[in-house]
């Protein structure tokens, strides 16, 4: 796998804790004509404002007033990500250089309430934000005033854990005249890829995989997605985590490598499961019952969670395990059923595609990578996974997402260097990635009432 990545610094610490819409158009518009900027676009339904800059106060954007800020090996973006459960910063070059990457996990808390407790994520995420963001320009050897440009996490995730990261990326942007980039999350999965395959050009099929999350899409370009399945309801990683959490596994790394841990212990063939959605002739993801058979098999061998398998019996153990990797291959299943149908969805669409996608924190099992490489061989595509560090939700994907529709012109301009506490932010909880195929169509009543945002493809797309 070609890859630029280099001067590679990361540090992951452990976190221990006790215990949508923009701005008005109109107060934007004011702000920008205080700041020097024309020929803004203020439409509100955009997650960029297409803007041309003339800020004479500002190296970084061009004196004329029709022209984007350039693009050169200079740019360097820094990312912010606190969708979730991670605090995490990076900074990232325009020609795929990492300078600096810093995760800040909340382990401890995913142990203590056996998963992400939204409003104790958010705090912790506040307790932690400005070290790790220090953290990251320091190994950079960079100050705030030396970026280029801020990327941040706008959506989807939990909405008081993306006001965490909005918060200080504005900060940041808004002291030192800083361009700031929306990102969506799911997309940042799927572009950073094209950071370590260089050779990854459009259109490309993607999985992209999750604790919250089933995306099958088709990426056309920058931007514009056809989402090909989604899930239902559940997603694999919270099938994993609940998992985990019933057979008394460590959470401490989250529930996907404990449960693939320990399925290497057992029998896959040893529990019956029922594969999800098999009468379904779409690309669509349901593990909600996959979790309920898990749920009843625990239940019928007296397993009791509260007993740490470390303190278990050889009995005991052997049945956890037998379940484990029951799961597992039922859970991956399912994947491969849908990814295959999606090929073929994907090169009647676009019959020049080479690879297949598959990113996201699920896809840092290499159970899950070995199967999914069978879907690609047999199919004649090149499977590309992102190492496991950028699987995981991390600061590089967004900054380097930011740098991809930074070169496009998309960006927002600086905001006001002193916003108040209760200023208004864009933040995008549900927000969908591309349009749905049109022959993929679910009538699934949680896919209707999913959708609060349209979607990044309609917007980016929509003319202005």
């Amino acid at each position: 796998m070609a890859s630029v990545v280099s001067n590679f610094s990361s540090t992951v610490c452990r976190l221990t804790v006790s215990g949508g819409q923009g701005l008005l158009p109109t107060l934007l518009k004011t702000f920008q004509k205080s700041q020097g900027f024309v020929n803004v676009s203020t439409t509100p339904t955009s997650p960029f404002l297409r803007t041309s800059l003339c800020n004479h106060r500002s190296r970084r954007f061009s004196a004329s007033p029709n022209a984007f800020p350039q693009i050169n090996e200079e740019l360097v973006v820094l990312g912010i990500e606190t969708s979730c459960d991670d605090t995490a910063a990076a900074v990232v070059r325009c020609n795929g250089e990492i300078l600096s990457q810093v995760v800040c996990s909340q382990a401890d808390l995913l142990v203590r309430y056996g998963g992400v407790a939204p409003k104790m994520a958010e705090e912790a995420h506040s307790l932690v934000i400005d070290q790790v963001v220090q953290e990251a320009l320091d190994k950079a050897k960079m100050e705030a005033e030396d970026l280029s440009a801020v990327a941040v996490t706008i959506g989807p995730g939990l909405s008081l854990c993306l006001r965490v990261g909005v918060r200080k990326a504005r900060r940041i942007a808004g002291s030192n005249v800083l361009p700031i980039v929306g990102v969506h999350h799911m997309e940042a999965h799927a572009l950073v890829a094209r950071l370590v395959e260089r050779e990854l050009q459009f259109p490309f099929l993607a999985l992209l995989i999750s604790g919250g999350h089933n995306l099958l899409i088709l990426a056309r370009e920058v931007g514009h997605y056809i989402q090909l399945g989604t899930t239902i309801d559940d997603a694999i990683g919270e099938a994993y985590d609940k998992t985990a959490k019933w057979l008394g596994l460590d959470m401490s790394r989250s529930g996907g490598p404990a449960v693939e841990e320990l399925a290497r212990e057992g029998d896959e063939q040893s529990v019956n499961f029922k594969v999800p959605m098999k009468q379904h002739k779409d690309c669509n993801f349901s593990y909600a019952g996959l979790k309920t058979q898990v749920k009843l098999a625990i239940e019928s061998k007296n397993i009791d969670a509260t007993i740490p398998i470390a303190l278990s019996t050889d009995e005991d153990r052997k049945a956890r395990a037998d379940i484990a990797a029951s799961f597992q291959r039922v859970a991956v299943l399912h994947l491969e059923e849908k990814c295959s149908r999606a090929v073929d969805w994907a090169l009647k669409m676009e019959p020049s595609i080479k690879h297949m996608v598959v990113s996201g924190g699920v896809a840092s099992n290499q159970y899950v990578r070995t199967r999914l490489t069978k879907i690609a061989q047999t199919n004649q595509l090149q499977l590309v996974c992102p190492p496991p560090n950028l699987c995981t939700d991390n600061g590089v994907m967004i900054a380097w997402t930011g740098i991809e529709h930074f070169k496009m012109g998309r960006y927002d301009p600086p905001p006001a260097a002193c916003e108040p506490e209760d200023a208004v932010l864009d933040i995008r909880p549900r927000w969908p990635l591309g349009e749905e195929y049109a022959g993929g169509k679910s009538s699934a009543r949680s896919l209707k009432t999913a959708r609060i945002h349209p979607s990044l493809t309609s917007i980016i797309q929509q003319p202005y």
